[in-house]
């Protein structure tokens, strides 16, 4: 009867065993997911509290909204069309300089409006600045991780 007690106890010690998920040749970790969807939410929620609690006009919140969404859906455009165009996939060239020139004046129209802005100051310029290229470069990676995954799943 001790002998029964005692093996009970010592399953209740030992750790249950770990699962290991199992993931698809090349489909992206969980980690690497996770920190790509967190920078775009860190990034864009960042700049989104920024012109919340601005000072600046209503147009001018309005203009740097526009910046903002015009720059992360011609960032997430041109990923694609390289990608396409790496892969084989047919790209026209006019959607292919479409995205190129919708990022390029996304990018100097932020430049351009924060350079002119004389109600910001120069820290919070570089706020703006900054929460700007996180969220464009973490938009390009979302976008990867989802294409490479549901790439790996279609692989099996």
């Amino acid at each position: 009867m001790s002998n029964q007690t005692e093996t009970s106890e010592e399953k209740e010690k030992q750790p249950a065993p770990k699962i290991k998920v199992e993931r698809l040749e090349g489909e992206p970790t969980a980690a690497f997911k996770g920190a790509s969807w967190a920078a775009l939410l860190v990034g864009v929620t960042a700049y989104f509290i920024g012109l919340f609690n601005a000072t600046m006009p209503l147009n001018e919140t309005g203009y740097y909204l526009a910046v903002l969404v015009l720059g992360l859906y011609s960032a997430v455009s041109l990923q694609k069309s390289v990608r396409d165009k790496d892969e084989g996939i047919p790209v026209t060239n006019m959607y292919y300089g479409i995205s190129w020139m919708a990022l390029i004046v996304s990018i100097l129209l932020m430049a351009i409006g924060l350079y002119n802005a004389e109600s910001i100051v120069l820290s919070e310029k570089g706020f703006y600045g900054m929460s700007f290229v996180l969220s464009l470069f973490a938009s390009i990676t979302v976008q990867k991780n989802i294409r490479d995954t549901q790439r790996a799943r279609e692989r099996n």
